[in-house]
């Protein structure tokens, strides 16, 4: 995916999505009284708390969920919310750097694996248009895996931005101590973070470096119904004895 040229700075900016839309990655994975309702989407910060609550009404309305769901959703949603916000107006770093992005995830038939590189730097990218040319270029007609391989990106961008701040505030006490400190972020993501412009210039802000090519490649497979049955036992058993261990 081609994206306007980043400008860098080593000095920090205020804490934000490091994307063209500040938007917060919302995870739901709720179960009352045997019923479980699982979503993923993203949620604009700005928007009045209060439409929390109208979207977790139209959503038990919608699907037809027990009355129940409807103060799990929004509480879950405002958790997710209020921790995004505490990180607003904090110092986060970003310059000169990218961050490696996995993909491993299954969308009803289709399982994906894939690793690339995203530029932190880049306020004007876009997990939205790189997920339908990812899904272009390798022929996924599923209309639901490119919404999933965006929001996994995003999910993984808020988790190294959250990681930032953390970085900002250690070299401010780094800096009283000592002179010449030079910021390097760390990365749950995995893998070190490398720097831009020495490797690539400023041309993309989602790269391959040629001799991972071929270890990196896109791998999609189709999954039929046994093997689709199959992993969904698997997840169910994992969910259970995940609630067991509360």
């Amino acid at each position: 995916m081609k994206a306007p040229a980043s400008t860098f700075s080593k000095a920090p900016v205020k804490f934000r999505m490091p994307t063209a839309d500040n938007l917060v990655p919302i995870r739901l994975d709720i179960e009352i009284d045997g019923q479980r309702f699982k979503d993923a989407f993203t949620w604009n910060p700005s928007d009045p708390d209060s439409e929390v609550a109208v979207f977790a009404k139209r959503t038990v309305k919608d699907l037809k969920l027990p009355p129940a769901f409807i103060t799990q959703i929004a509480s879950s949603i405002q958790s997710q919310l209020a921790e995004f916000r505490s990180f607003e107006g904090q110092d986060m770093y970003t310059g000169e750097k990218i961050v490696p992005i996995k993909l491993d995830l299954r969308v009803n038939h289709t399982l994906i694996k894939d690793q690339f590189l995203w530029d932190l730097n880049n306020f004007e990218s876009d997990p939205e248009e790189f997920a339908r040319t990812f899904c272009r270029d390798l022929g996924i007609e599923d209309p639901e895996v490119g919404p999933a391989v965006a929001f996994a990106i995003r999910e993984q961008l808020f988790e190294v931005a959250t990681q930032s701040v953390a970085s900002a505030r250690e070299s401010r006490l780094s800096k009283k101590g000592r002179r010449g400190f030079e910021y390097v972020p760390a990365s749950k993501a995995g893998g070190a973070v490398l720097d831009l412009v020495k490797l690539f210039g400023h041309k993309s802000s989602v790269v391959r470096k040629r001799k991972e090519w071929e270890v990196y490649e896109p791998i999609v497979d189709h999954l039929s119904n046994e093997e689709v049955d199959a992993l969904e036992a698997r997840e169910e058993r994992n969910f259970r004895m995940i609630l067991l261990c509360k």
